[in-house]
């Protein structure tokens, strides 16, 4: 038996041995006969990453918006860097020592061992006056990558941009594959899809000998792995659509989102002021950005989805269907266009009904609709009372996506405001006395109207009248209607409902159309009557304290087939009917008809030099 326990060692010991040798073997034909061939031929190894092919962008008819175009980068591996004659390879690259001195800084508090960039986006003629003198200088070698270039000068704050990535985005996990000297998308699709349109990274080993001429691939390419293009995206946009409306807003400071109600693809995203995307790429591109940032016009402000306005007049659908809801009033309900309740802005007839008052935009009308909503005797005391009912009307006014960001596929979404009793308990909590005030209806009225302290985005409303378009539910908005041959996203194919009864946006619409279609209607201006397509909207004019009154104007058409859901908003501009009502119908009739009669270009002229209402009246 001890034989044989000896026998189980001996083999044991025969098996570790020849693993052994077989691992030993491996090691010097991987590692040491690599190393020995470079340093015989003094050669040295460099890394090189792969950038993928960025993904591009279309439009929803496949017409080609953002591509890709070669431009070349100067990096820098500071280890390898011997004995630099600054300045003639200053002279040689056309920048000043400063700068020079500066990326080398900013290069070796990087990575000594890793390339940074030391100028970017040189030209294919840049590289040319450059290649052969640059092997004079260890360190430095030239990078390919693929730059964005844009088709389109429209959809600046839509599409956003790419630009090189900066030491604080390599800080974050999301970028930790990231190399500097790299791009990345900054803003808007570019950044909120950036893993998508990114693709995977590939790598090269290449031998460089001392002079930075290359000698080959290591082992053959053995080691080498391919990149990945990156995935193409479909807009949901139509480019047309959007070029007229940015014409139209010319100019002017203000917004318009268009929407297709069924789907929630966005169709349409102006905001003005604005600037054409290909300012941001290329040489200069930083000087540009800074211009634009310090503009006192501000265009890189993205008003659709972060400018936040109180909706006016156009909010009285929300507050009616509410009231609906709670069973406090019918679509029969009248009331008295009391002007000691609310100033009234126009002699209408009475408004006998919710169809009435909604096309004459009566404002003690619909005083007395939130009071009655908020107002129902819940609790003993009026302020009390007024506490539980503005609770329960916050949380079904929410349920519309107000007062919370939509979801958007972008970054920089404002939530608006959707007041709350606890934030006017806030509002009215005396700090100096160190007491709580009450507060009651008639403290919060001024959201009967839609002024206040309310405050939704260009996209939020759209997004409303989409929802009443569709009787009580929407899809989150979105841009990207397909990736790569795919669909959207999932979180853009769900349905949202709202608290409100499905049933009841029947009552709101006769009167909407009736604002558009009919006789005295307040938004006439939008009306597509004479092509057989019926137009449902309310204009707004939402009170400024620092100036003239905001235009607004909602709509939806067809009114029984909803095809496009808008909203206007356009700054200092007035009374809603008179500008942002006409801008929504011309962009319904090019949508839908797919042109605007020669007849009605004239309203293009109006709506852009704001001085429309002195037009109709021949002033």
């Amino acid at each position: 038996m001890q034989y044989l326990e000896g026998r189980k060692y001996v083999v044991q010991g025969i098996f570790l041995l020849v693993a052994l040798i077989f691992l030993t073997r491996l090691f010097f034909m991987q590692v040491l006969d690599g190393t020995y061939k470079l340093a015989a031929d003094k050669n040295t190894l460099q890394r090189i990453v792969q950038i993928p092919y960025r993904g591009l962008i279309y439009d929803r008819k496949n017409q080609l918006l953002v591509q890709n175009t070669p431009v070349y980068d100067l990096m820098v591996v500071p280890r390898d860097v011997k004995q630099l004659d600054s300045a003639r390879f200053c002279e040689l690259l056309q920048i000043p020592q400063e700068q020079l001195r500066a990326s080398l800084k900013a290069a070796k508090k990087y990575s000594r061992i890793k390339p940074s960039p030391v100028v970017q986006n040189l030209t294919t003629p840049d590289l040319a006056a450059i290649s052969d003198r640059l092997a004079d200088f260890a360190g430095f070698r030239i990078q390919a990558r693929m730059a964005r270039a844009y088709r389109t000068p429209n959809l600046a704050h839509a599409l956003g941009y790419v630009g090189a990535i900066t030491p604080a985005f390599l800080e974050k996990p999301r970028y930790a594959s990231y190399q500097a000297g790299e791009n990345v998308g900054i803003s808007g699709l570019e950044s909120y899809y950036e893993d998508t349109l990114m693709g995977r990274r590939g790598v090269q080993f290449k031998m460089v000998n001392v002079r930075g001429i290359e000698k080959g691939k290591f082992r053959g390419g053995e080691f080498d792995t391919l990149s990945v293009a990156g995935q193409d995206l479909h807009l949901s946009i139509d480019a047309e659509l959007q070029a007229y409306g940015e014409k139209l807003l010319a100019g002017r400071r203000g917004s318009i989102v268009a929407i297709d109600p069924k789907s929630g693809e966005i169709l349409a995203f102006v905001s003005v002021p604005n600037y054409t995307p290909q300012l941001l790429t290329g040489k200069g591109a930083g000087n540009r950005y800074m211009a634009l940032l310090n503009n006192p016009d501000r265009p890189l402000f993205d008003r659709p989805l972060m400018a936040t306005y109180p909706p006016g007049s156009v909010f009285k659908l929300v507050n009616e269907l509410v009231a609906l809801q709670l069973g406090v009033v019918t679509p029969g309900t009248g009331f008295e266009c009391n002007q000691k309740l609310v100033r009234c802005t126009h002699r209408h007839e009475p408004p006998r009904n919710v169809s009435i008052a909604i096309k004459q935009s009566c404002n003690p009308y619909f005083y007395q609709v939130l009071r009655a909503a908020v107002v129902r005797g819940q609790a003993p005391n009026k302020y009390d009372d007024a506490h539980i009912g503005l609770a329960q009307w916050q949380k079904m006014v929410k349920s519309f996506g107000l007062g919370e960001k939509l979801g958007v596929d972008m970054s920089q979404e404002k939530r608006g405001l959707i007041p709350s009793p606890e934030f006017y308990d806030h509002k009215f909590f005396n700090k100096k006395e160190n007491r709580q005030h009450r507060w009651s209806f008639r403290n919060v009225y001024s959201l009967a109207i839609g002024q206040g302290e309310i405050g939704i985005t260009g996209l939020q409303m759209a997004n409303v009248l989409a929802t009443i378009a569709n009787r009580g539910w929407y899809i989150t908005p979105h841009f990207v209607r397909g990736i790569g041959q795919g669909g959207p996203l999932p979180q853009f194919r769900q349905k949202h409902y709202t608290a409100i009864d499905t049933t009841l946006f029947k009552y709101i619409i006769p009167g909407m159309q009736m604002v558009v279609d009919g006789n005295g209607g307040t938004g006439n201006l939008a009306s597509l009557a004479q092509y057989g397509i019926s137009v449902a909207g309310k204009t707004g004019t939402v009170q400024n304290p620092h100036g003239f009154d905001h235009a607004t104007f909602a709509a939806f058409a067809p009114a029984n087939d909803p095809k496009i859901a808008i909203a206007v908003f356009i700054e200092n501009s007035g009374f809603g009917g008179t500008s942002a009502a006409p801008a929504a119908g011309l962009m319904i009739e090019k949508y839908l008809r797919g042109q605007v009669a020669p007849y009605r270009h004239r309203m293009e002229d109006w709506i852009m030099h704001g001085d429309f209402t002195k037009k109709l009246h021949g002033m």
